[in-house]
């Protein structure tokens, strides 16, 4: 049952976030030539980055229950097509207030996909399975990664080419594909398991009767909307994302240029650099998810990838030789991102069904202010200090902050007893 549901449905997810990440990230190849052109300072470029997090949060919770009422499948596919269209308008952009809006558009527009998705997969995936089914398609993120980096020395070459800037033809030819993609999944995917033909009686009767043992299983009630919003959990899960994410995104989006300064090396050299990089966390993401799902203890999990970026940005603030530092980056850059998707899967396993839209779309959009203020507080001390020391020295302290508040808010072992994998 369990490979059934993955193969038909994972690939189709997977292409639509690996289109997802590329659009809203892919500014920071894009920054190496646009910043240039137009004139941006760090702290233009950081706050226009961050803006994308503004109108993704602002609109996430509402565009979530738009997907309760329409049905995943429809919302997933309106969100991609609308957000293709944004970012291929990323090209048009002259001034900062025009970055400013395009970046806020973009957010708007894409709001609500990451929550809508993980509310598809746990109508599908049991708890003992959700851990790999989650990574096997958030590994778009570092696939993404891979994608930019190979493609961005080619994109950018194109400068010149019919009038129009490098950075202009990776927005064009980045964005437009989503919203083909966007007419797949509204072909292909299902909606739910009750649906489908390639599943019999017995497996559908299988899967529904642990998807409600699970439920059963976690203790979790049914809230009202607004004790969704201050559950104890939402509130938890959300801040460790916003902290993680703050320092993930406020290197990450400004990597390619980082890396650049760190070792004299060309913008192609460093994409081919982060495309490596991706490649090694997707790996890495799919074993130590399958590992939290065979053995429990997420939090465990969580703690230790948010203490490995710690220290991994301790040395790169230290500044130490040139292969300490890209080492110190792989390993931060794998760590902050790895941990995203297990505090999203402990999320599914401490909310009831009924809540989790709400739930969901709460924890995420808690998580887009550290995405937001990341980018933007990076810039600014970018600017202020005219390095990336003082950037570097807050993020040891902020993830191990996030760490203790994981160690100390779950604190109890969610081992589950699970059915072999073979059985299902």
């Amino acid at each position: 049952v369990m490979r059934k549901m993955a193969w038909r449905l994972l690939p189709l997810i997977g292409l639509a976030y690996l289109m997802a990440y590329m659009d809203r990230a892919n500014v920071s190849f894009a920054a190496v030539q646009m910043n240039v052109d137009l004139g941006f300072s760090a702290a233009v470029y950081g706050l226009g980055a961050g803006l994308f997090f503004a109108g993704y949060s602002l609109f996430e919770i509402p565009s979530n229950l738009m997907a309760l009422r329409f049905g995943p499948r429809i919302w997933i596919a309106r969100i991609m097509a609308t957000w293709g269209l944004v970012s291929a308008g990323m090209m048009f952009v002259e001034t900062p207030v025009q970055f400013y809006v395009m970046r806020f558009l973009l957010g708007v527009a894409e709001a609500g996909f990451f929550p809508a998705t993980l509310m598809y997969l746990s109508h599908w995936f049991p708890a003992a399975w959700r851990g790999r089914a989650v990574s096997r398609f958030y590994i778009a993120v570092p696939l993404s990664a891979s994608v930019m980096g190979a493609l961005a020395g080619v994109l950018l070459g194109m400068d010149g080419t019919w009038g129009l800037a490098g950075w202009q033809w990776l927005f064009l030819l980045e964005g437009l594909p989503a919203v083909v993609v966007a007419g797949v999944l509204l072909w292909l995917l299902p909606d739910t398991p009750d649906k489908v033909s390639w599943l019999d009686a017995a497996e559908k009767s299988w899967l529904a009767a642990r998807l409600a043992a699970d439920v059963k299983a976690s203790g979790a009630q049914a809230q009202s909307f607004w004790r969704v919003l201050v559950d104890r959990n939402v509130l938890l899960i959300g801040v460790v994302l916003m902290l993680g994410f703050a320092c993930y995104n406020a290197v990450i989006f400004s990597a390619p240029v980082l890396l650049m300064q760190m070792t004299g090396w060309t913008v192609d050299s460093v994409g081919y650099l982060i495309a490596g990089s991706g490649l090694i966390n997707s790996l890495l993401m799919l074993a130590i998810c399958h590992h939290s799902d065979q053995f429990g203890s997420r939090h465990l999990h969580i703690a230790a990838l948010l203490i490995a970026g710690a220290v991994s940005a301790l040395l790169l603030w230290s500044a130490l030789a040139t292969g300490v530092s890209l080492a110190a980056y792989l390993v931060f850059a794998a760590s902050t991102l790895i941990f995203g998707p297990l505090c999203l899967v402990l999320a599914t396993e401490v909310l009831h069904p009924q809540s989790r839209a709400v739930g969901y779309a709460a924890v995420n959009t808690i998580a887009q202010v550290g995405n937001f203020l990341g980018p933007v507080l990076w810039g600014a001390a970018y600017d202020a200090t005219g390095s990336a020391e003082t950037g570097l020295a807050v993020l040891p302290v902020v993830l191990m902050a996030a760490a203790l508040l994981v160690l100390t808010g779950f604190s109890r072992d969610r081992r589950r007893d699970k059915e072999p994998l073979a059985d299902a």
